[in-house]
């Protein structure tokens, strides 16, 4: 791997755009599902981007992939596009886009579970522990029933959405079985090539799940407000190429574990923005538990045993996706 020092510019502007852009990506979801159906607008995000990225790959000269390449990355887009950010974009009709980013925090949390469970799995060591339990108990203080009006609410009203919770809970497990499968999987050595064909395989599915959801019926692209379309163009070009190109260069030319900061400054540039676009609420309770959540991700990233790197929502995630 090249390790030779960049120009510090270079390194700031990438690492710029890995914190920012992933971060604003939950707020431009936010902006994007006012007058587009979730999955079809996740699906044609991503359906669009793949499809520019695999093209220029292959013209690049990126291997032409071979048919259980496309069997790996259909698999692994299902689990990271349609399960984990479709799920975020659906819960972002119903909970605020700083709670989302928080939620989709845990993550890691969910890898390392997963991982220690698996037959054969590794035993995390004390301080991973600690971390998990340190994790949980921010959860917990974010979602607690007493109190619940105090968590910042989305449309639906002032109490916690609990349905919206359950999808962005199932959202980070399915990103977490994405990820781990990932390392294992069969894949092109292109990384580019890789993440296009997941992008074409999640955005095809994506539009499944608009179809059967009836989300067709609902789309009126007469009535789509230009914050959805400019907020929709944002994420194909910015959150979907721009950030993960970023991120793919940060991999070649710093640590892995400093690339991997983006898991815990996205839920805080999230957070800042949906406070100061949206008017979404900032309260102690809130403030306290992103606190304890992200400081949990921070003791997980530096204390579990190195891994290959799951494949990054160019999201986040688009992670954790993007995120998103």
């Amino acid at each position: 791997m090249n390790r030779t020092s960049p120009p510090t510019w270079q390194l700031v502007a990438a690492f710029a755009a890995v914190y920012i852009i992933w971060g604003s990506t939950y707020l431009a979801i936010s902006y994007a599902i006012e007058t587009l159906p979730p999955f079809l607008m996740a699906g044609g995000r991503f359906l669009f981007a793949g499809l520019l990225l695999f093209i220029w790959s292959r013209a690049r000269g990126a291997a032409a992939p071979r048919r259980i390449h496309w069997r790996s990355t259909l698999i692994i887009g299902s689990l990271l596009l349609m399960g984990g950010n479709g799920g975020v974009t659906w819960a972002e009709q119903r909970v605020p886009s700083g709670l989302a980013a928080l939620m989709v925090a845990i993550v890691p949390l969910w890898v390392v579970l997963l991982d220690w469970l698996r037959p054969g799995g590794t035993r995390p060591g004390l301080p991973v522990f600690a971390g998990l339990l340190v994790g949980l108990a921010g959860i917990a203080l974010l979602v607690a029933a007493p109190g619940a009006s105090d968590v910042p609410a989305g449309e639906t009203g002032g109490a916690l959405d609990l349905l919206g919770l359950g999808a962005l809970l199932l959202a980070t497990f399915c990103w977490a079985n994405g990820s781990l499968y990932s390392r294992s999987a069969p894949l092109p050595n292109s990384p580019l090539l890789t993440t296009g064909m997941e992008m074409i395989g999640g955005g095809a599915v994506l539009i499944l799940a608009g179809t059967l959801t009836g989300e067709w019926a609902r789309l009126d692209l007469s009535q789509v407000s230009t914050n959805s379309l400019l907020a929709l163009i944002y994420l194909v070009i910015f959150g979907s190429i721009v950030a993960f190109t970023a991120y793919i260069w940060l991999l070649k030319v710093t640590t892995p574990a400093r690339a991997a900061t983006y898991a815990y400054v996205n839920p805080v540039v999230a957070v800042f923005l949906g406070w100061v676009f949206r008017g979404e609420e900032l309260t102690p309770r809130t403030l306290i538990a992103a606190a304890i959540i992200i400081g949990a991700v921070v003791i997980i990233t530096l204390y579990r045993q190195p891994a290959p790197q799951p494949k990054a929502e160019p999201l986040p995630a688009e992670p954790q996706p993007e995120p998103t």
